[in-house]
């Protein structure tokens, strides 16, 4: 009888993850994230060296090119999948999960030109982390649950810079931006990349094999 319980109990929770998995969002790439963090670290550097000028709107223009670019290396991963991906079958709707965070990404926009309009430049980095934060929470119910921290990680970092640092500098402190986001876009492509599931290794990440295993001899 108890074991007859406990095969049942085993059946359901199967069925729980068949399901799970079946509704489980698969357009998004851990790889492009990745490299999007990877651009937005460069970028950091970049602005706060001296090969950019000490200006607002330099600072701006090249913080929205790396936007663009992470846009662009995630999106087109996302295209990749729907056209080809046969479980897909180019069904629309299956799109729903990155049209859900177009609203925030809009919203997002509209405060970066009312804050720059105002000048109030050195809000910026604080603003986009939370909103970025808030985007990956956004669809946590189709996506690895290791992106909910992810998310709380934006936050936290959002809301250090806006009430904890009032001395933070827009242009001055480029590194802090660049850190921040490489750190949680690599994090977070690693989660989306294995999907909840053991990481063997970084090697595998980048396209390598992952180490051949060896034996012990008895």
């Amino acid at each position: 009888m108890k074991t007859s319980l406990h095969e049942a109990l085993r059946q359901v929770r199967d069925l729980q993850q068949a399901i799970l998995e079946k509704q489980r969002f698969k357009g998004y790439s851990g790889r492009a994230r990745a490299l999007g963090g990877c651009a937005a670290l460069a970028a950091g550097l970049v602005l706060g060296s001296a090969l950019v000028p000490d200006s607002s709107s330099a600072h701006l223009a090249g913080w929205g090119i790396v936007f663009a670019l992470a846009l662009t290396f995630n999106y087109w991963a996302l295209i990749y999948w729907f056209l080809h991906d046969p479980e897909v079958g180019r069904d629309m709707r299956r799109l729903r999960p990155a049209m859900e965070i177009v609203p925030l990404l809009v919203v997002g926009g509209v405060l970066t030109a009312a804050l720059a309009l105002h000048d109030e430049f050195n809000l910026l980095f604080g603003m986009w982390m939370v909103m970025y934060g808030l985007v990956n929470f956004s669809a946590r119910a189709v996506l690895p649950r290791g992106l909910s921290w992810v998310g709380l990680y934006y936050l936290s970092c959002g809301v250090l810079c806006l009430l904890g640092l009032p001395a933070l500098s827009f242009t001055r402190d480029s590194w802090l931006m660049g850190g921040v986001f490489f750190l949680g876009e690599f994090f977070g492509g690693l989660v989306l990349h294995y999907d909840e599931k053991p990481w063997p290794s970084l090697r595998t990440f980048f396209g390598f094999p992952a180490p051949a295993r060896t034996e012990e001899s008895d």
